[in-house]
């Protein structure tokens, strides 16, 4: 770990972390959470998703505010592109919680960090999703990450980084692992 002459400071409280991770350890059911999303249809593909409230720590919790997404088509697929598309705000989620995951390492492993970028790129044939060809999956057939990182470390620390990132991200879990989804009709 390379240090520096100022403490490192990437905006990551990670002496909270460390005790959160301390504190369940002893109370495993508190681990427990619930996210939530409710989806209203707007028109056509355009529809818009808020999120609020979440089950944690044992009780019922809220965010500061509501957040509300957008989501639809663009023109191209004869939409009126009021949004990004569902599989862009995965990419979005995906390049958020690693990037979390690497301001959060790099605090506790004293690594300064002055910049950070993710581009995401996701390879998609489309046919799948349209059923001209029901061997084509619908979703993605890989997703490629790419990292520019300026920081007060090495190449191999930085690598580090990514690589602790990775293996906590529960986002990249959710993409890589299968992840049972029930789907109900009220």
């Amino acid at each position: 770990m390379t240090s520096t002459a100022t403490p490192v400071d990437n905006g990551v409280d990670v002496q909270f972390l460390l005790t959160a991770r301390e504190t369940l350890e002893g109370q495993p059911e508190a681990a427990n959470f619930k996210w939530r999303a409710s989806n209203t249809w707007v028109q056509g593909t355009h529809s818009r998703t808020r999120v609020d409230g979440f089950f944690g720590l044992g009780a019922e919790q809220s965010h500061k505010s509501e957040f509300s997404y957008d989501g639809d088509h663009p023109e191209l697929f004869s939409s009126e592109d009021n949004g990004p598309t569902p599989v862009e705000m995965v990419l979005v989620s995906l390049a958020g919680c690693l990037t979390a995951g690497v301001a959060a390492v790099a605090q506790n492993r004293e690594i300064q960090l002055r910049s950070v970028t993710a581009t995401l790129e996701g390879d998609m044939d489309i046919r799948g999703i349209l059923g001209v060809d029901t061997e084509v999956r619908n979703g993605f057939s890989q997703i490629r990450v790419s990292y520019q990182i300026d920081a007060d470390a090495s190449p191999d620390e930085i690598k580090a980084l990514v690589a602790q990132s990775q293996k906590r991200s529960a986002v990249y879990d959710i993409i890589t692992n299968p992840t049972n989804v029930k789907v109900e009709v009220a």
